[in-house]
């Protein structure tokens, strides 16, 4: 019997009257009372496990019907659970043909509030990892027993050993940097024999990988960021799986993977799915298609299929206390699909928030997506927030390029925020896994930096910060080069010579960054000006550019000068934000702000200015 189904099914096990027990999986591996849905859908893998017939004796249980398919191997069988079933263990007989087989199964109390928990929001600034290089807490399970790839720091794309126990050891530092949300990438198996760090594809989607700890760690985990105000996002695939995935051994039903199980790469035709012009032939590959080989793609036009994707996701909202998801290559699974998954886990719920990964530069591309968009063709989905791609690329370009009219793109990208049913709950960033390190992608100038900082925190969007970035991580810029956007977080292990958690080791430059980082996230944890305040922008001229966030209570003024010679704005011009304020505190410097005739701002400066009450 495997180790991970012994871990799932906690230590239950299996009993036959006669020969070993036939059946490998069965998942969900437990479920909850008191769930919206009441139908739970069971995959039953194991021995001609088609053949025989299950049977429920539960008071509040009721076996609805059994699916049979292709493969004998698989049975899916479909129960309803009552609004009044209660916690506890039964067991699932299945039998026929000479042969019986019996399981038992649990279902659990749900947490407190479970249902009504509060999803990440405009309050909150994200802390992203990638638990592979972000801290080694426990060197033994660096390898571990069936596992196909083998630690090897020195090798960029390699595993490196960071797991969930490091991450916990390190949460006091997140806490204090005054990040309030933690989005890891993914954590779940990935039996590859190389590259398998990343976690974007799945070998097993109920099992963490071991080499990062057990799924009660990755509770744990949860757990323990709660209890410094944290809460845990969890990074999940929808659209493909890895092509270790016990599945491919063993395939459900032909047409569980898309073309058959045969590799055809997607063309990324992306806007196919939304273009009044397309072809079938490009939205279908657009969707159908495969990244890579060594990924395929699930076909989720196969009810089964649906199901089961659905199913997990809340299963790992339930069971680790989850406050969101992130959900990788969005728009690459099936349409109809994700309008299911998201009413679904929206009406299971409903505070919760799930953010999209839509990776485009074009606003109504991205503004598809988002739950309250009306869109021609009649689509419709409950997606609560989208990564703002749009905003980001505009202002990398902005700062990278220092071009007289750079911040104009970011002013007018940002001025097509009525295309969005919520552009404050889009997740805004400086940098992330799949991209160039943002000291480096602004030629490592620490002032620009500095005003990325300032406008990821100050815009009406919820912040997402890569870890690193506090601390002036580079990387390569002109190629796409992975492995140096992922550079080991230094301190993370052992005989580190620098010790970023600390400070050790660090220049003067990255510990004022740092600084910089810890004192706008706390600031603007305590700022509902920022959260929820309106936003005011006067469009850049001369290559600055000045927008206020505010309230009824409250007035701050932002101002960034992205010129390499000091610049003087008159402040008539900002008169109906100002309202007659002679002057404000600056909260980066804390200087006294002279605002009666003109602005005054330094080759390359960034003000964020508070101003007094009207």
């Amino acid at each position: 019997m495997r180790r991970s189904f012994a871990t799932l099914f906690l230590a239950f096990s299996l009993s036959s009257a006669a020969a070993a027990p036939t059946i490998d999986h069965m998942e969900p591996p437990f479920w909850w009372t008191g769930m919206q849905h009441k139908g739970l859908q069971l995959m039953v893998h194991g021995k001609e496990i088609g053949a025989l017939q299950p049977s429920i004796d539960y008071p509040g249980v009721r076996l609805v019907s059994s699916t049979r398919v292709a493969n004998a191997n698989y049975l899916f069988v479909d129960l309803e659970i009552a609004p009044d079933a209660r916690p506890g263990e039964f067991e699932i007989v299945f039998s026929g043909a000479g042969r019986s087989e019996r399981l038992p199964y649990r279902l659990l109390a749900r947490e407190p509030g479970s249902a009504s928990r509060q999803g990440f929001g405009p309050g909150d600034a994200i802390y992203q990892i990638m638990p592979d290089r972000f801290a080694n807490g426990d060197p033994a399970n660096d390898n571990a027993p069936g596992m196909l790839e083998r630690a090897d720091r020195k090798h960029g794309g390699g595993r490196h050993g960071g797991d969930i126990v490091g991450a916990i050891a390190r949460l006091d530092y997140i806490a204090q940097l005054g990040f309030t949300q933690l989005w890891p990438t993914p954590l779940v198996e990935n039996n590859s024999p190389a590259y398998s760090y990343h976690g974007y594809a799945a070998t097993d989607h109920y099992r963490i990988d071991p080499r990062y700890g057990s799924n009660e760690d990755f509770r744990r985990l949860s757990q323990e960021a709660k209890k410094r105000g944290i809460g845990l996002i969890q990074d999940v695939v929808l659209s493909h799986i890895g092509k270790n995935h016990w599945w491919m051994k063993d395939m459900p039903t032909p047409d569980w993977i898309n073309f058959g199980g045969k590799f055809v790469p997607t063309q990324h035709h992306r806007v196919a799915v939304q273009d009044p012009y397309a072809s079938q032939a490009d939205s279908r590959n657009f969707t159908a298609g495969w990244f890579v080989e060594g990924m395929p793609d699930l076909n989720q036009t196969n009810p089964l299929v649906a199901t089961y994707l659905i199913q997990n996701n809340i299963w790992w909202i339930e069971y680790a206390g989850l406050s969101g998801l992130r959900i990788d290559t969005y728009g690459y699974s099936d349409g109809a699909f994700l309008t299911e998954y998201t009413k679904r886990l929206m009406a299971e719920y409903p505070r919760l928030n799930m953010v999209g990964e839509e990776w485009s530069t074009r606003v109504p591309v991205v503004a598809r997506w988002q739950r309250g968009k009306v869109n021609f063709d009649g689509y419709t989905s409950s997606l609560p927030s989208l990564m703002d791609f749009p905003l980001v690329e505009a202002m990398r370009g902005a700062l990278f390029k220092g071009e007289e009219n750079g911040l104009n793109d970011v002013y007018e990208t940002l001025s097509l925020d009525y295309l969005y049913p919520e552009p404050e709950n889009l997740v805004l960033f400086g940098g992330n896994h799949d991209m160039a390190r943002m000291f480096s992608a602004v030629g490592e100038n620490y002032a620009r930096w500095r005003m990325n900082l300032v406008f990821l925190m100050t815009m009406p969007r919820i912040p997402q910060f890569y870890s690193g970035d506090e601390i002036l991580m580079t990387s390569t810029v002109k190629d796409r080069d992975d492995a140096s956007y992922r550079r080991d977080f230094p301190g993370g292990w052992a005989g580190d010579r620098t010790d970023a958690f600390s400070g050790a080791g660090l220049t003067a430059q990255q510990r004022a960054a740092q600084e910089l980082v810890r004192k706008l996230a706390n600031w603007r944890k305590g700022e509902p000006a920022i959260h929820s305040g309106r936003l005011m922008q006067f469009g850049p001229e001369n290559n600055t550019w000045v927008y206020f966030r505010y309230n009824d209570k409250k007035r701050i003024m932002i101002a960034m000068n992205n010129n390499d010679k000091a610049m003087t704005l008159p402040t008539a011009r900002f008169e109906e934000m100002l309202k007659g304020a002679a002057g404000g505190v600056d909260i980066l410097s804390g200087q006294q702000i002279d605002l009666a005739r003109e602005l005054r701002l330094a080759p390359q400066a960034v003000l964020v200015v508070e101003l007094p009450e009207a």
